[in-house]
């Protein structure tokens, strides 16, 4: 991977953070960039978002591999920021959702106003977990302590502890929580606003429709339920990260698929000021 090829502003840049050290309950995301990727470009499918953008012609979106991190941790925020400096958008496909906090780290320093979408079956709020605060259990409360965002917004979380509660009141987050998801009418929080920035937590389907993730939380999301989401987000993206996918639990790949039609639909997303 080479994060200083010349890319023109506006571009779109697809890399992956094989890291899972901060995983609580067992390894493997750090096999899910390469097992995404691998499923982007099956045979068995096709390039284009279902409101039909071949992405195979778009000249602007770059797939660079995954980054060399070893076990350095904050080898995530340079890369992002090397990558950000270029003006482009980046997706960042994990690894387990720690990666999210040193990238965000990265995107706070560009975007003051950042706003966050976290669609997961978890809130990712504790202080610490087992003693690590690094934990893909705690990216979003080291987001929200440190300022990284205006605003984060929560859908999908099923498994809300008290002290996860305390957090997100303490910080501000709105959660639109699952057993309540069912019943919501109308757009998401009028809260979420430009810049936005998207961490997609494949737990947050339904074990049934991504059985390849560490966490199994029943009672999640379909995946047209998430593909509509996406589509139907007021704005452009200026990043998003997908994370979290285990092929070490998956089924014939059927979550790694998932992940490439979500990824499919974000790239959509991100081309829309150039798709009539």
């Amino acid at each position: 991977m080479d994060t200083r090829s010349t890319f023109k502003p506006g571009d779109t840049v697809v890399v992956g953070f094989p890291f899972d050290a901060h995983s609580s309950f067992m390894r493997g995301p750090a096999k899910g960039p390469t097992a995404l990727v691998e499923a982007y470009h099956s045979p068995s499918a096709n390039l284009f978002t279902e409101k039909g953008l071949d992405l195979s012609l778009v000249a602007g979106l770059h797939f660079i591999g995954n980054a060399n991190l070893g076990d350095n941790y904050w080898q995530i925020e340079r890369t992002i920021d090397q990558l950000l400096a270029q003006e482009v958008k980046v997706i960042s496909l994990g690894g387990d959702h720690s990666i999210t906090y040193p990238i965000m780290k990265a995107y706070a320093k560009r975007y003051p106003d950042l706003h966050i979408l976290q669609t997961d079956a978890h809130g990712d709020l504790y202080p610490d977990f087992e003693g690590n605060p690094y934990s893909h259990a705690c990216p979003f409360a080291r987001i929200m302590e440190d300022g990284l965002c205006k605003g984060l917004l929560q859908v999908g979380v099923r498994s809300l502890s008290t002290i996860q509660k305390g957090m997100a009141q303490e910080y501000g987050v709105e959660i639109i929580e699952m057993k309540d998801w069912a019943s919501w009418k109308g757009p998401l929080p009028l809260s979420l606003t430009n810049p936005l920035y998207l961490s997609l937590d494949l737990d947050v389907l339904d074990p049934a429709f991504a059985p390849g993730v560490s966490h199994h939380e029943p009672g999640g999301m379909h995946t047209r339920e998430l593909i509509t989401l996406i589509q139907e987000l007021p704005m452009p993206l200026i990043g998003a990260d997908i994370v979290e996918l285990n092929p070490d639990r998956d089924l014939n790949g059927i979550t790694a698929m998932v992940a490439a039609k979500l990824l499919r639909e974000i790239l959509h997303n991100m081309q829309a000021e150039n798709v009539s």
